[in-house]
């Protein structure tokens, strides 16, 4: 049998059903078993009980009870990922803070936070690695897709992970990215309030603009300020979201034209300016803004990664600018 979990919600399971989680984190478990737990109470969201259909929101935190072992004719969960030296060193030196509550990653991009389809090498199968001093495996309490780098925070505690869970869920949390974007957005400050819905089949799904009368869109909001610009044919944008809605930014930013640099799914082959600079992702969660789970509030910010850096040279960006566009804004 397995301990006790609490576990936190993430970016993209925002609004799946409760029983479609637990198919996702642990396949092993039966929906027959699934209902017998959710009937006694063991499975809780916040403390209160739930129903299998009831939907999730991003920061809630899930209580997993001891789980049975798999039986000879369920189906089998995934072997324990194989952690090569390599990856050791590179998740540690990954590392930008650590106290007795939390652990804050420069997470690299192009490395899933998750695992899932087609997805052997993740943070999730790396977390004992970072356990260091502490009596507990550390948690994730929320995401950044596999090819966004930047702030990732890890719960040490079991409490932490709620306190921080809450504090994502009730926005407390204060998100800035950095992007290499195309063109330049007009205005050059504004707000995007644009719903989202996920269209495509397995394994092509995408966040589109929703249509009117669309019941699975998802309401988003994201600030944005132009920081720089180079020859008006790229920027540097800072975002700021304010909903946490999968791929966010970068359907955002494509809605509005201008879309990120090295984001071929929802830019196309415009996004890829070519030259010297490189074909990646140009996306970085640059700094975050926290109530701590010890009552106080964390800033932590995370330096840009190689590709991003390249860029920021080549044009003659500051890297090191710490002027916050939106210190303006009521929040």
């Amino acid at each position: 049998m397995s301990a006790v979990l609490q576990l936190g919600v993430s970016e993209d399971e925002d609004g799946i059903r409760v029983d479609r989680w637990f198919k996702r984190r642990f396949p092993q478990l039966t929906h027959g078993r699934l209902e017998k737990m959710l009937r006694k109470g063991e499975v809780r969201v916040d403390g209160a009980r739930v129903k299998a259909n009831d939907r999730l929101v991003e920061g809630q935190i899930i209580r997993v009870p001891p789980l049975p072992e798999a039986d000879a004719n369920e189906t089998r969960t995934k072997p324990v990922q194989a952690i090569s030296e390599a990856d050791a060193t590179m998740l540690r030196k990954a590392v930008i803070h650590k106290d007795d509550a939390l652990i804050v990653l420069n997470k690299p991009p192009g490395l899933a936070v998750q695992g899932g389809t087609n997805t052997e090498k993740h943070i999730d199968g790396m977390l004992d690695l970072l356990t260091f001093d502490a009596k507990e495996r550390p948690r994730l309490v929320h995401r950044l897709d596999r090819d966004t780098s930047g702030v990732l925070v890890l719960a040490r505690t079991s409490r932490a992970a709620t306190s921080l869970g809450k504090s994502f869920k009730t926005k407390d949390a204060r998100k800035v990215y950095w992007a290499l974007v195309m063109g330049v957005p007009e205005p050059r400050r504004g707000t995007i309030k644009l719903a989202l819905s996920k269209q495509g089949g397995p394994g092509f799904e995408k966040m589109e603009p929703a249509e009117k009368g669309d019941e699975d869109a998802k309401h988003a909001v994201t600030h944005f300020a132009v920081v720089e610009t180079a020859a008006h044919k790229l920027s540097w944008v800072a975002f700021m979201p304010m909903t946490g809605r999968t791929h966010q930014i970068r359907a955002h930013a494509a809605a509005i034209g201008t879309p990120i640099v090295g984001d071929g799914k929802y830019g196309g082959a415009d996004a890829h300016p070519g030259g010297e600079i490189e074909r990646m992702l140009h996306l970085h969660a640059r700094s975050l803004d926290i109530g701590h789970p010890e009552g106080k509030r964390l800033f932590i910010k995370a330096p840009l990664p190689r590709h991003m850096l390249k860029a920021w040279k080549l044009f003659g960006f500051n890297p090191e600018d710490d002027d916050d566009p939106f210190a303006a804004l009521e929040l």
